[in-house]
């Protein structure tokens, strides 16, 4: 009797142990993450909710799902599992200030410097780069720093690659039902519709863009390469109060957050957040530490939002690159583009 008596109180305690774990493991990405915080539902305000829109999932198609308290206004829906996701917590995530996570799903930090481009992802075929926007961080030598734009290359047969530039304009007072993303190929200004799902196909099939929100979202696609989920936010004053930013009416420094989804990638793929998709990658950050910051900025830096001429580029050289002359003259053509919602309410108007 005794001996039984103690069997099942080894499974009991077996039991509990067990149920203790499961409920405290957490893949990387699924951490919750003590140096950055993320945005927090404002009081009052019921979160976004989102709907699977894919036939293919008839347990789920159509059906409405409330964005989680982590992401609560920029959630999309996992139609496979028929549950809402925060994008910024998964593996290709770009968010916050900004905060990375990689192929192998471990979070770090790259500050960089505010006012200045640096390679994301170069591959053979395909080329990201980011331009930072900051403040001076007080008491120390780095910058606050979000990514405003990027810029996306392809190859091209003409003299010069394909370039999708995908930016947050600057605002003082956040607006979320104001269209406040800016989006040009080919040195083209687009024009997306304000509704969700609404579409737009580059004339060269290479390039699609589609809203998952009526404002301020959407999911990049170049086939074969590369899917990108973008949505422009602000730093909200809560943000700006726990983190120090210092935020001033003037500007409330929109930036994206984004998600990358690779579909081949070379295995000399390189770039902040590209060389973390290698087989042979190896993270060197220190796990223990609440804030691993990555460093190498001298390797990742370029000369503009469309130069191909950080250290690390690995973009074709023989498909007709823009110069890092070219490129800044490129940037800067871009840094004078203004942009207003069109009066028809069918997207966003730009003019140089």
């Amino acid at each position: 009797m005794e001996k039984a008596s103690s069997t099942v109180l080894f499974v009991l305690i077996v039991a509990i142990l067990c149920a203790v774990a499961s409920a405290s493991f957490r893949l990387p990405w699924e951490q919750k993450l003590q140096a950055s915080p993320p945005p927090r539902g404002q009081p009052g305000k019921p979160n976004r909710t989102v709907r699977c829109r894919h036939p293919e999932f008839p347990k789920c198609f159509m059906v409405s799902r409330s964005c989680p308290r982590e992401c609560p206004s920029t959630c999309a829906i996992d139609c496979s599992l028929c549950k809402p996701v925060c994008n910024c917590f998964r593996p290709g995530a770009v968010c916050d200030d900004p905060r990375f996570i990689g192929g192998d799903g471990i979070t770090f930090y790259f500050h960089g410097r505010r006012d200045r481009d640096f390679c994301l992802v170069s591959d053979p075929s395909l080329h990201i780069n980011a331009h930072f926007i900051g403040k001076p961080h007080p008491g120390k030598k780095r910058d606050f720093t979000w990514v405003q734009s990027l810029s996306i290359l392809l190859p091209s047969s003409d003299p010069g690659p394909h370039s999708l530039y995908l930016a947050a304009m600057k605002t003082a007072t956040w607006d979320d039902s104001v269209d406040r993303l800016a989006l040009w190929y080919d040195s083209n200004p687009i024009s997306l519709p304000t509704k969700e799902d609404a579409m737009w196909h580059s004339p060269d099939g290479l390039i699609s863009i589609k809203r998952t929100r009526s404002t301020n979202g959407v999911i990049v696609e170049s086939k074969n390469k590369v899917l990108i989920s973008a949505t422009a936010r602000p730093i909200t004053k809560e943000e700006s109060k726990i983190h120090h930013y210092n935020i001033t009416e003037d500007d409330c420094f929109a930036h994206l957050d984004t998600s990358f989804k690779f579909y081949d990638l070379s295995e000399g793929v390189d770039g902040i957040l590209g060389h973390t998709y290698r087989k042979d990658y190896i993270s060197k950050v220190n796990l223990t530490n609440p804030m691993p910051v990555v460093g190498g900025e001298h390797d990742f830096i370029t000369s503009g939002l469309f130069a191909i001429d950080c250290a690390v580029s690995r973009f074709n050289k023989g498909t007709g690159l823009v110069s890092a002359e070219k490129a800044n003259q490129k940037s800067k053509e871009y840094s004078k583009v203004v942009c207003q919602s069109s009066p028809a309410g069918t997207g966003v108007l730009c003019s140089r």
